[in-house]
C-alpha cells in the first residue's frame, strides 16, 4: 500500500522518544491544535451533509453511523449523545461497529477487514431508503467502511463518508465526502490522536447543526433535550425560566405539565391553554419553537423573555 498522510512520519517527531516530557507533551499538544484546525476547510461539507441528515430524520428515516476502530468510538460517543442532548428517539439511530459488541473489549483489528459483516450490519439495521449512514474511516480505505457505504447505498440510502486522506474509496463511494485532511501523526498511523480528535469535532459539529435544522435549538438552549436525571430536569428548569421568564419552581411547574417536554413548557408559559395545545402547535412548525411563538405574539428577534419580572412573579 502507497504511504498515506495518515502513516507518514511527523517533521517534529524525530528523536521523540529522547525529549523531556513537557517537551513531548507540547508537542503532542500542538498536534491536537493543528488536527483541530484540518475541521474548518471541511465546513461546507459538514453543512451540507447535516441538512441530508436532518431531511432523513424529519422524513421519519433512520440515522446510522458505520466505522472501525478508533473511528467506530468517535461515531459510538457522537450517537449515544443524540438522545439525551437533543430528544432524538434511540430507535432511529443505528450503531454498526466492527467487530460488533466484542469490540467494546478488545476493539481487535481484524474485524474492520471483514467486509461480509459490514454488509450484514447494514441490512440487519434495516437501513434503506430514506435513511442516511455516516461511514468514517481516518485511512479512507477501511474494507469495513467501504463496504457498509456501498451497501447502504444499494439499498437506497443517503451515505456520508468521514475520512483524512483525500480521493481514498470511502470519500469516492459516498454521497457526501467530508475530508478532514489532519497532518501527520507525531506517533504515525496513531489516528486516535490526531485524526480522531478531527473527526469528534466534526461529528459534533454535524450532529448539533443537524439538531438545530430539527427545531431541537433555540438560541443557545437545547429544547428538545431528554430530561432522564436530576441534573437534566433542572437544565430543562433552567431553560424554560430563562427563556419565558418564569420563576424556577414555576418553571418546574409547567415541565411536569408537559411531562417534561421544554419546548411544550415554553408555549404554555406564552398562554397556550393545555399540552395539548402547545403539541399541535408545534406540530405545525416542524417542532420548531421560535415560529411557535412568534405564532403567540412573541418577537423572535428579540433576545428577551417572553414576560417580565413584575409577570414572572404575579402570574400564577
Amino acid at each position: 500500500m502507497a504511504e498515506t498522510r495518515t502513516e507518514a512520519l511527523h517533521g517534529n517527531a524525530e528523536g521523540l522518544d529522547i525529549q523531556a516530557p513537557e517537551a513531548i507533551l507540547g508537542a503532542l499538544a500542538d498536534a491536537q491544535v493543528e488536527a483541530a484546525k484540518a475541521v474548518r476547510n471541511a465546513i461546507p461539507s459538514i453543512a451540507r451533509a447535516a441538512e441530508i441528515i436532518a431531511g432523513s430524520l424529519s422524513g421519519g428515516g433512520k440515522l446510522a453511523y458505520a466505522a472501525a476502530g478508533s473511528s467506530g468510538l468517535m461515531a459510538l460517543a457522537d450517537a449515544l449523545e443524540l438522545p439525551g442532548t437533543f430528544g432524538i428517539q434511540r430507535d432511529r439511530i443505528a450503531i454498526l461497529i466492527a467487530g460488533g459488541d466484542e469490540a467494546f473489549k478488545t476493539l481487535a483489528g481484524g474485524p474492520e477487514d471483514d467486509t461480509e459483516e459490514a454488509a450484514t450490519a447494514v441490512a440487519s439495521a434495516g437501513i434503506g431508503a430514506g435513511d442516511c449512514l455516516i461511514a468514517l474511516s481516518a485511512s479512507g480505505t477501511t474494507p469495513y467502511a467501504v463496504r457498509a457505504v456501498e451497501e447502504a447505498r444499494h439499498r437506497g440510502a443517503a451515505t456520508i463518508g468521514i475520512a483524512n486522506n483525500r480521493d481514498t474509496a470511502l470519500l469516492r463511494q459516498a454521497d457526501t465526502a467530508i475530508l478532514l485532511e489532519t497532518p501527520p501523526e507525531v506517533i504515525a498511523g496513531s489516528t486516535r490522536m490526531g485524526a480522531g480528535t478531527a473527526q469528534k469535532i466534526a461529528l459534533n459539529m454535524l450532529s448539533t447543526l443537524t439538531a438545530i435544522h430539527l427545531g431541537h435549538v433555540h438560541d443557545g438552549y437545547m429544547v428538545n433535550l431528554m430530561a432522564d436525571n436530576m441534573k437534566l430536569r433542572d437544565r430543562a428548569a433552567r431553560i424554560v425560566a430563562a427563556i419565558s421568564g418564569r420563576d424556577r419552581e414555576e418553571a418546574a411547574r409547567l415541565l411536569e405539565k408537559s411531562s417534561g417536554a421544554v419546548k411544550t413548557a415554553i408555549l404554555l408559559a406564552a398562554g397556550v391553554d393545555s399540552a395539548e395545545a402547545a403539541r399541535k402547535i408545534l406540530e405545525g412548525t416542524g417542532q420548531k419553537l421560535r415560529p411557535a411563538l412568534s405564532a403567540l405574539g412573541h418577537d423572535p428577534e428579540k433576545r428577551k423573555p417572553l414576560f417580565g419580572n413584575d409577570h414572572a412573579r404575579t402570574k400564577k
